[in-house]
């Protein structure tokens, strides 16, 4: 079993797909479709929104009880392999996308094919995950609601442990409007853009609530555009990340309720709320952990993290979701991104007994 999910993984690793090139996403779904049509004994319908490319397994002929969910793209530019190549080393898979999360489709694909009937199972993969999924989510939305369960194939978290609460994330864009003027002939003349913007970077920043895990942080910005001219034009990004709907209202008023500090200044916010919170589904999580006693695996550990996933969305339209159920291992984003190969294995057995236990109903150990 481990050395037909590595060969899965090194095949899905090895075909670049940054989010942004639409080129190598297709070519990427065309390899994430060989392999799960190869595991689950059926060619996927292939979705495309916006240039993007999504694949979709519906098993059986009835409704779908259980989404299981996952994405092919990845944040990593192309080329990477050659620094970066697919590759195990002392019991440790490393490669671009490896554990975010190209291990975690291979895992989905044999968890499935190992169900004695999969009828009932939707596996949905998409192409832009890394990018907020602007053209995805109203596709894995409908395919939630519904549905039983949502189990989504991210990485673990530290030691293996599952992601039972993810932060809601909310992104905007402040864009100041200023009046220019020479700064060393005539710099009252001006309107400065600049000091507007850091006018309403203090106040965002005073907008996070340490005690309740909502943070509001700046983060790319511009101002101006010579150094010898008062800018007439600012603006910064901004990533708020709240543990529950009624924090998301309160800092998108908040947001949009901002005001210039300087005569003669101008503030446009746009952007808005991108995910809902995941908040934790309780009885889900206890049913994993059901099954891992009865696999005689580890006992299961939940977290809350502060990162997004597409479990918010299914979370948001009132599915019990489950998250980190994909390869254990770390580094996402960075140059050790890497999957521990003894985990792997587990992983599947995991995914499997726990679809089995949501299908039949089995699962009075919980």
């Amino acid at each position: 079993m481990t050395d037909q999910l590595l060969a899965d993984i090194h095949e899905l690793v090895s075909c670049e797909s940054r989010s942004d090139d639409l080129a190598a996403v297709a070519r990427s779904a065309d390899v994430v479709a060989r392999v799960g049509a190869r595991r689950l004994g059926c060619a996927p319908e292939r979705i495309v929104l916006e240039g993007r490319t999504h694949l979709r397994w519906r098993l059986g002929e009835g409704p779908t009880e259980v989404l299981v969910l996952g994405h092919h793209d990845t944040v990593w530019p192309m080329g990477s392999l050659a620094t970066h190549p697919s590759e195990v080393v002392d019991g440790v898979l490393r490669g671009p996308g490896s554990v975010d999360m190209k291990a975690g489709l291979a895992v989905a694909f044999a968890a499935v094919a190992a169900l004695p009937d999969p009828a009932g199972v939707t596996v949905l993969v998409t192409g832009d995950e890394e990018l907020g999924s602007p053209s995805s989510r109203g596709l894995i939305e409908a395919e939630a609601r519904g549905c039983r369960a949502a189990l989504v194939l991210e990485a673990a978290a530290d030691g293996g442990a599952l992601k039972t609460t993810r932060k809601g994330v909310s992104l905007y864009r402040v864009e100041v409007t200023g009046r220019a003027a020479h700064a060393g002939l005539a710099p009252a003349d001006g309107v400065n853009a600049g000091v507007e913007l850091a006018h309403q970077v203090l106040a965002l920043t005073a907008l996070g609530d340490p005690d309740r895990g909502t943070t509001v942080t700046p983060t790319a910005s511009s101002a101006g555009t010579v150094t010898n001219t008062v800018p007439a034009r600012a603006w910064v990004a901004v990533d708020v990340r709240v543990p529950d709907a009624a924090e998301q209202d309160r800092v998108d008023a908040a947001v949009r309720a901002l005001r210039p500090v300087l005569p003669g200044a101008r503030v446009e916010v746009t952007g808005g709320p991108n995910r809902p919170p995941m908040e934790t589904a309780a009885e889900l999580f206890d049913r994993a952990a059901g099954v891992a006693r009865r696999l005689g695996l580890p006992e299961l550990r939940g977290t809350a993290v502060g990162g997004a996933s597409d479990g918010n969305f299914t979370a948001g339209v009132g599915v019990p979701t489950l998250d980190g159920l994909g390869a254990v291992g770390g580094g996402a984003h960075a140059d050790d991104e890497h999957v521990l190969v003894a985990e792997l294995a587990p992983r599947r057995a995991l995914l499997t007994g726990l679809l089995v236990d949501l299908l039949t109903g089995d699962g009075a150990d919980r």
